[in-house]
């Protein structure tokens, strides 16, 4: 592995791990990022979903005691059958929309220009949830309705559409559906687990073929920056809400957003049609 090889996998594991949990989307942003550093193709494929996995190992650790408590309360306990039947509800509808259309959407819809224009959009649906009036319903996710679930799975069926964010989408949905910002946000990253690992699953198998052992150094580097910078960003997203909307997001989502439009719609930066 060379310098520049090296220092293209240690970015893109920064960008993953950094984005993921963030409502700003992660796929639109390794899009991006990885169409300047030059790194896409079939190769970016592959990688991509090494650390996908690193961040997704992040989340596991950080909510252990928690993954731990449901697991060992299946049998006795009704909130932990009730949060793992929430889960199931909201993991289905982006598994039946992925399995039809997937290829479709990376097909037409892996550009800069389209997740530029995701962002813009997403950040602007933020602020005005932000906006609303925001009557809390459910302060814990151990409380939330099957239905609350299934609506918040519906809405991350919207992050197929890359710069969309599927954090964004789950968690803006679970504060439009009545869920405190606490419950909102820990729900997406539960739902995460389940739904990245299928993605990455799914992926792995289908582009089975282009795993190659040589490339080990440059996933192991990537999956380890991926999952420290992905603990970071949970930890740091916990506390922000805490205090503050996610309105700051929203703002950077318009302003990136705006950005890559701009130097696409005035030459500035030859934006590739990359296909993630």
């Amino acid at each position: 592995m060379d310098a520049w090889t090296a220092t293209q996998t240690v970015i893109l594991g920064v960008v993953e791990g950094l984005t993921e949990f963030l409502p700003v989307s992660s796929t639109g942003h390794q899009i991006i990022v990885a169409d300047l550093l030059g790194f896409g193709g079939e190769r970016f494929k592959a990688f991509n979903i090494i650390i996908q996995l690193g961040a997704i190992l992040a989340v596991v650790w950080e909510f252990r005691r928690k993954i731990l408590e449901v697991v060992g309360g299946l049998a006795r306990e009704p909130k932990a059958r009730r949060l793992t039947v929430n889960l199931i509800l909201a993991f289905l509808p982006a598994v039946a929309l992925g399995m039809a259309f997937s290829d479709q959407i990376q097909a037409y819809l892996f550009t800069p220009v389209t997740v530029a224009i995701a962002l813009v959009a997403g950040g602007v649906v933020m602020l005005w949830a932000e906006q609303r009036p925001h009557v809390v319903r459910v302060e814990h996710i151990d409380f939330m309705r099957w239905s609350d679930a299934l609506k918040i799975g519906c809405c991350q069926c919207l992050a197929m559409i890359p710069g969309t964010s599927r954090s964004g989408s789950t968690i803006i949905g679970g504060l439009l559906f009545g869920l405190s910002r606490r419950a909102a946000t820990e729900f997406s990253f539960f739902l995460a687990m389940p739904t990245m690992v299928g993605a990455a699953v799914y992926s792995g198998y289908k582009y089975r073929h282009l795993f190659q052992a040589s490339d080990l150094p440059v996933f192991a580097l990537g999956f380890v920056v991926s999952f420290v910078f992905a603990m970071l960003a949970v930890r740091g997203l916990l506390k922000f809400i805490a205090h503050h909307s996610y309105a700051l997001f929203a703002w950077y989502r318009i302003a990136f957003g705006l950005l890559i439009l701009a130097t696409w719609q005035f030459g500035w930066v030859n934006w590739a049609n990359v296909q993630g």
